[in-house]
């Protein structure tokens, strides 16, 4: 099941489960995976950003990796971003040898030059091995590394194990449309384009040339939904039913609390046991409470899953 640059549709990016006193929370675990299913995604992304990461160890990062592996029946692409070619080879063969169908690497924020920024991702390869297919994050609003078209084409071309873009710009819509540009021209290989940033304008960059998403939005299905509308050419069904989200997608996007709501109503939802992040984390005051709760309820008149 190794991912390449067919893949499409919708791979949620996973939280991590914790309890409150900050363990892993290995029963919600199954939980989390068995619901993401439900909501019929094509896939699981995991220890990503929003999956905290940074903030478990090796061996809890592995066991987290194998145990959604072996629960899931989907492809699983795993997170194996690190300060160190070391610490990002160890992970990314572990998780592989465990079942996983790819990786994804995020660039450091030290890089500023394009040439820093494809050097890194031909280190990053041999690194790992370039039988492992890998997941290219373009996330420059908060790793602070612009990657223009150009460069993203010369990682591509250079990189045959790089076989799908997780486009997270914003503006972003202009470079989808260049990389598709691209492909047309015959000046870049097949890749697979799946969106993020919550989600918050993934109903035109279906339109652009996406595959899909690859987002975190506590409600996967919609977002399930709003792709097989698009690419089955319903337009005004996939905006009408996106349209209805987007106040709460909106209101996710703020800073500092992004994660905290998706916990609370992936909680509300019973997808997991418990809201809490490991510290250093991010909490929502009651009134925030109150406004999700408020959202939720607006949204419940288009689409009873809220």
């Amino acid at each position: 099941m190794l991912l390449d640059h067919t893949a499409k549709g919708v791979y949620a990016i996973a939280v991590t489960p914790f309890k409150p006193d900050g363990a892993v929370d290995y029963v919600s675990v199954d939980r989390m995976t068995d619901f993401y299913l439900r909501c019929g995604v094509t896939g699981l992304t995991i220890l990503g950003i929003m999956g905290e990461a940074p903030k478990l160890d090796p061996a809890e990062a592995l066991a987290i990796s194998n145990q959604v592996v072996r629960r899931a029946g989907v492809p699983i692409i795993v997170g194996v971003s690190a300060p160190g070619f070391a610490a990002m080879r160890s992970l990314a063969r572990s998780v592989m040898e465990g079942g996983a169908a790819g990786v994804m690497i995020a660039p450091p924020p030290s890089l500023r030059t394009d040439d820093q920024i494809v050097n890194y991702y031909a280190q990053a390869v041999s690194a790992i091995g370039t039988d492992i297919p890998f997941v290219l994050q373009d996330y420059p609003l908060l790793l602070s590394v612009v990657m223009t078209p150009k460069v993203i084409q010369r990682i591509v071309n250079d990189n045959p194990s790089c076989v799908m873009l997780k486009h997270e710009d914003w503006p972003g819509l202009e470079k989808i449309s260049a990389l598709r540009g691209f492909q047309r021209e015959g000046s870049l290989r097949p890749i697979s384009i799946l969106t993020g940033n919550g989600g918050l304008f993934l109903d035109f960059e279906l339109e652009r040339g996406a595959d899909g998403a690859m987002t975190g939005y506590a409600f996967p299905d919609m977002l399930v939904d709003v792709v097989k509308l698009s690419q089955s050419g319903r337009r005004d069904a996939a905006h009408d039913l996106f349209d209805a989200h987007l106040p709460l997608i909106r209101y996710e996007q703020q800073q500092g609390i992004g994660l905290a709501v998706r916990k609370y109503v992936l909680q509300k939802r019973g997808a997991i046991d418990s809201e809490a992040q490991r510290a250093p984390g991010s909490s929502l005051t009651p009134q925030a409470r109150a406004e999700v709760d408020y959202l939720l309820s607006r949204i419940a008149r288009h689409d009873p899953r809220s």
